[in-house]
């Protein structure tokens, strides 16, 4: 296992209802829209996030917040 190994985030807009937890958890990379469901500003999570990442995936009440590795390949 790699130190350079990166991590994306994933919202599944079918089992989101939008409670807002993992905005208020990772603001860094979420925000909320209007009628408060989950917008990634990047799926992308920095290093230095990733901890509160990891505790926004937890506390997802609907499980619809996935956290996966990056592939590294771009399509």
């Amino acid at each position: 296992m790699g130190l350079d190994m990166r991590y994306q985030l994933r919202v599944n807009p079918i089992a989101c209802v939008g409670h807002g937890m993992c905005a208020e958890l990772l603001p860094e990379i979420i925000e909320l829209d209007p009628w408060g469901y989950p917008i990634l500003t990047s799926p992308n999570v920095p290093r230095g996030v990733l901890d509160h990442a990891r505790r926004a995936v937890d506390a997802c009440p609907t499980l619809a917040l996935l956290m996966e590795e990056a592939s590294g390949k771009h399509h």
